[in-house]
Formats: structure tokens, C-alpha cells, sequence
């Protein structure tokens, strides 16, 4: 019998969730309405400039396998957190959704625990800026065999491709999940994603996957 149902491999990123009128997103240069990819000094600026800030942990596979362990099963999250404030509240609030948390969060190194800050206006838009930080720097070395191999099923996250360290650590989840009996699949997450990655895409999904997830 396995640990989990479901486990899940993906980006750890926190959400920041703060009200910004109109004039304050013009100051800051912040572009309504969409969603922009920014660096670490950005971020820090950001950050610091949120009012009453809402912090829950995020990430697009983090999200769906804290929900299935919300309703009661066992869940596990394979991602990259650095040993910060932020990196400590994600791991302890993932634990306390009910789901294991199981890369005990990253001492030393430069790159902060990833962020996204995400503004909502008065007329209830979002706009987002993310910081993408140590999550990217996920690898092999942070599967657990003892959490992949005890799985029924785990699911990727297509995001993490534009590394090759991330892909690696796509194989070997997906080889060990497997290797146990279970199944693993992916969601292929962005158009902008895939285009960039279409072969090693269409090769991992044709010979190392059970299950696909997209919406085109």
C-alpha cells in the first residue's frame, strides 16, 4: 500500500496578495492586468511596498495538490524553498493544509524563497509580478525516492522545463513513481512553454508519462 495518492513536483512560490488603487500601480510601474516575470531586486521593491499583505502558499501543481489533500487524502509536494520567512511559511502552511512538505527548506546560497506579488485594483483586477527565485533551481537531487516511489500517481509541472535540472528531475519522479506501480503525469502549463520545449515535451510525454493535462 502507498503513502500517498497523490504527490506533486513543481514551483513553491508564495502569493502576496495586496489592494493597489490606480495611481499606486503607475508609480510603481506596475502594468495592469497581466502577469510579468521580474528579478530578485524588483521583487524586494515590490514586497516591501505591499500594504496589509495577504500571504498564502501558491504555485500552479502546489495549488492542486493542496486541494486534494484538503478533502482528506494523502498528499505529498516535492518543491524548492529557501530557509527565509517566506520559505518558512510555505513549508508550515503547506504541513497544516494537510499536505507533506517534504525538501526541508534550502540554508545558505543567494536566491530567496519565490514570490508573487499580486496587486488587485478597485475594479477587482489582478496584476501580477513574480519572482521566480530558488524554486527554479529544483533538481534530481530533491526527489525523495521514498515519496515518488510510494505514490499512486504524481504530477508535474511544465514550468519547471526551462531548466534541464528540472527536467531531470521530472524523469527521475516520474521513472520512480512508475517503478512502484504508480502513474505520473503532467501538466504542460504555458503555449509559450511548450513552444519553447515542444521535443523534449513530446518525448517525455510519449515514452515516460500515463497522463497529460492541457487545455488546447
Amino acid at each position: 500500500m502507498t503513502q500517498y495518492k497523490l504527490s506533486g513536483i513543481g514551483n513553491a512560490v508564495v502569493d502576496v496578495i495586496s489592494h493597489a488603487n490606480e495611481s499606486f500601480l503607475d508609480e510603481m510601474g506596475i502594468e495592469k492586468g497581466i502577469m510579468q516575470l521580474i528579478e530578485q531586486e524588483r521583487g524586494e521593491v515590490l514586497y516591501a511596498a505591499m500594504n496589509d499583505r495577504l500571504q498564502t502558499p501558491g504555485g500552479a501543481v502546489a495549488n492542486t495538490i493542496a486541494g486534494v489533500g484538503a478533502l482528506g487524502l494523502p498528499t505529498a509536494f516535492i518543491g524548492r524553498v529557501h530557509d527565509d520567512a517566506l520559505g518558512q511559511f510555505y513549508a508550515k502552511s503547506m504541513q497544516d493544509s494537510g499536505t507533506d512538505f517534504v525538501n526541508a527548506p534550502v540554508v545558505g546560497g543567494e536566491l530567496p524563497t519565490s514570490r508573487s506579488m499580486i496587486f488587485v485594483s478597485p475594479d477587482g483586477e489582478r496584476s501580477m509580478n513574480t519572482y521566480l527565485g530558488i524554486s527554479t533551481e529544483l533538481g534530481p537531487q530533491d526527489v525523495p525516492e521514498a515519496v515518488a516511489s510510494n505514490s499512486d500517481m504524481i504530477f508535474l509541472e511544465g514550468y519547471l522545463f526551462d531548466k534541464d535540472k528540472g527536467k531531470e528531475a521530472f524523469r527521475q519522479a516520474s521513472r520512480l513513481t512508475r517503478a512502484g506501480g504508480g502513474k505520473s503525469g503532467i501538466a504542460i502549463s504555458d503555449p509559450f512553454c511548450v513552444d519553447r520545449h515542444r521535443i523534449d515535451f513530446l518525448d517525455m510525454i510519449g515514452n515516460e508519462l500515463d497522463y497529460v493535462i492541457g487545455n488546447q
